[in-house]
């Protein structure tokens, strides 16, 4: 039996393009909550663009943020779609955005404006540099936070040039934070009818994963450089080649060196005063590493990490795509999931998160562009004729809900 989730009864309206928001506002929609997707006429969200891959059309990066939610089309260049918006946003819990603060002020969606009609409401402005200072009006997308925030200054092999880390991983950490701040602020809203503003970025959430970089280098530390993941606090704490690929290793405490040398055969490196602590093995590195690199060539990854488990050192193989869909603990994790009605041509991944009270996730597949248009606008007070009238005028986009086989 699926239990509803503890967001249940929250509506969420979510007015965010590409990754960022609609990822919050999935992860929102998997706790429990009503998420209604406005977009634009004709083309929707740009991430429904974004391609190849396309399944049957559908992209599917939209269909990795999008799970879950309803579809609604407002053309908001009419003074009726804007209407319909803040008619909407009346209903609504929380509200997500990601648009240029001058043209929300424009458009009479800005936060003050807004919250004056539904004080309850929870304002989320999701962006590239935050609400404020003098770049906040600047577009942003996850390539440029990297580049900004020193992420990619750090990331990428000894002595080459910088590389992003090669996944949307602004965007996806960005709507985690959004997430956080959001679920908070729904604490205080059920207590005290008391909504919120709040300001997340990529740039800010990309100094948090930077921060005990900057915390480093700001304490002394010399300004570090691309490494090829030899760079850490930690030493041992990078990929080793093995007789066959490549695997990293974890040394996080002095116990854990002194277990991983005796399984590797390293028993004169686990004697030396001079690396029984982390300061010493960080002055040492080189040496280490070297001996280390020379032992892990001579046999195969699994055999390597089967001997490192059996004494609790953290170690895995580098694994492609191909190896990590079918690894055994995330199938038996349940971490992928089949998009409905895709025949198992797309999957999404699970939130992060598992509830007791929830075993099994919700998962609906994302909507057809303005698929709930009518049925969203009848709920809030929209008339059968007003909506017809709505058509005409170019104010709603059409529906175009599909009625999938009963085949997933």
């Amino acid at each position: 039996m699926i239990e509803l989730g503890p967001l249940n009864g929250v509506r969420v309206v979510d007015l965010t393009t590409s990754y960022a928001g609609p990822t919050a506002a999935m992860y929102l929609a998997d706790l429990g909550a009503s998420v209604i997707k406005v977009e634009r006429p004709d083309s929707g969200d740009d991430a429904r663009g974004w391609g190849p891959p396309f399944v049957d059309g559908a992209s599917a990066w939209f269909a990795s943020a999008n799970r879950n939610k309803q579809s609604v089309v407002l053309n908001l260049g009419a003074p009726e779609g804007r209407e319909a918006l803040l008619r909407l946003l009346d209903t609504a819990d929380v509200f997500l955005q990601n648009m240029n603060p001058a043209k929300l002020e424009r458009m009479g969606i800005d936060s003050d404006t807004v919250r004056a009609r539904n004080p309850r409401l929870v304002y989320c402005a999701m962006s590239g540099f935050g609400q404020d200072g003098p770049d906040s009006s600047l577009p942003g997308y996850d390539l440029v936070a990297q580049a900004r925030s020193g992420l990619m200054s750090v990331t990428g092999e000894q002595g080459r040039a910088p590389q992003r880390v090669s996944t949307a991983l602004s965007d996806i950490v960005t709507g985690m934070c959004a997430t956080i701040a959001i679920n908070a602020a729904l604490v205080r809203q059920r207590v005290s009818g008391i909504g919120e503003v709040i300001d997340v970025s990529l740039l800010d959430s990309d100094l948090a994963l930077m921060a005990p970089r900057i915390a480093a280098f700001h304490a002394g530390e010399p300004e570090p450089s691309p490494s090829g993941g030899t760079d850490s606090v930690l030493a041992v704490y990078q990929p080793f080649e093995t007789a066959d690929r490549t695997i990293v290793v974890a040394i996080g405490n002095d116990a854990m060196w002194q277990r991983f040398c005796r399984v590797v055969g390293l028993e004169d490196l686990s004697a030396d005063p001079a690396l029984r602590d982390n300061a010493g093995r960080r002055d040492h590195r080189a040496r280490i590493t070297a001996a280390v690199s020379a032992r892990l060539v001579t046999r195969p990854a699994a055999e390597w990490l089967a001997d490192l488990a059996a004494v609790e050192v953290p170690a895995a193989a580098v694994q492609s795509l191909s190896e990590v869909v079918t690894d055994p603990q995330v199938t038996a994790r349940g971490s992928l999931m089949p998009v409905p009605y895709s025949g198992g041509a797309m999957v999404t991944v699970r939130s992060p998160f598992r509830l007791a009270s929830c075993p099994t996730p919700r998962n609906e597949r994302f909507p057809e562009l303005g698929a709930d248009t009518e049925s969203v606008l009848l709920d809030i007070g929209y008339t059968p004729d007003d909506i017809g009238g709505l058509v005409e005028a170019g104010v709603l986009g059409r529906s175009q809900r599909v009625e999938h086989e009963a085949v997933l």
